[in-house]
């Protein structure tokens, strides 16, 4: 991870490891489908690294979708929560900077809302090593579609406490040498309100804020949110960013 801070923000998960498996959203199938596109192959029977796993929300549907999957997880509560919804999946404590894996091990390396937490300078180049030739490392992450209304008002009113990150990193890849290819799929899901709430209660900016002040933030959020669904309930619109990277002999090249 980046720095020190960084990591502790990170580890910042383990104590709403539960909320976190409940609320969290997964991915649409359109996202596994991009991915095997740019991947040029399937994912069933593919050797699949899935870093910053997290409670396992992309394990299980790379699993779905017939890929041999092992989890690397820093974290132990979030690991724990791994364990107890994929107890078939091994498991090893570890993070993106030192994969602690041979070479050549893997088809395809993910890193579902986990990529952030690395250092590009460290983490590409471990990447590269463990991945087989022609294997690829795909990243993406769910990001709250701003161009709906309700989620843009909702963006400004928390705009002071939250972190966004890019819908791709392609730029980040400049100095290795590596191809890029990105995509957006853009999806939603039906929830109430308060399953929204709680969502948003595991991002790692509201994790570490003063639990007083999270609170009075998310019930200022509840009461506007309460006046738009008065029936409680909402569709909650992402943009899921996706970026494949795989090894390249010459110069990075970006496709769209």
């Amino acid at each position: 991870m980046a720095s020190h801070a960084n990591q502790d923000r990170a580890l910042s998960f383990d104590s709403v490891a539960t909320q976190y498996a409940a609320a969290r959203p997964g991915y649409p199938p359109a996202l596994f489908d991009a991915v095997e596109e740019l991947a040029g192959r399937a994912l069933a029977d593919a050797d699949v690294l899935d870093c910053g796993a997290g409670t396992g929300i992309a394990t299980r549907l790379l699993r779905e979708r017939g890929a041999r999957v092992v989890a690397l997880e820093p974290g132990a509560g979030m690991g724990a929560e791994l364990r107890r919804a994929e107890p078939e999946v091994p498991l090893v404590r570890g993070e993106g900077n030192r994969l602690p894996f041979a070479a050549g091990s893997f088809d395809l390396i993910a890193y579902a809302q986990a990529w952030h937490w690395t250092d590009p300078a460290r983490s590409v180049p471990e990447a590269l090593r463990v991945l087989r030739p022609h294997g690829v490392l795909a990243l993406w992450w769910n990001q709250a579609d701003v161009r709906v209304p309700w989620v843009a008002a909702e963006d400004a009113r928390l705009a002071p406490f939250t972190r966004s990150f890019p819908t791709t990193v392609a730029e980040l890849f400049a100095p290795f040498p590596v191809q890029v290819a990105t995509r957006e799929i853009t999806w939603s899901r039906r929830i109430t309100v308060e399953e929204h709430l709680r969502n948003l209660g595991t991002h790692s900016h509201f994790v570490v804020m003063d639990p007083v002040e999270r609170a009075a933030l998310l019930d200022a959020n509840r009461t506007a949110l309460a006046r738009l669904f008065p029936d409680g309930e909402l569709d909650e619109p992402y943009r899921c960013g996706l970026t494949v990277v795989r090894a390249a002999t010459g110069h990075a090249s970006t496709t769209r």
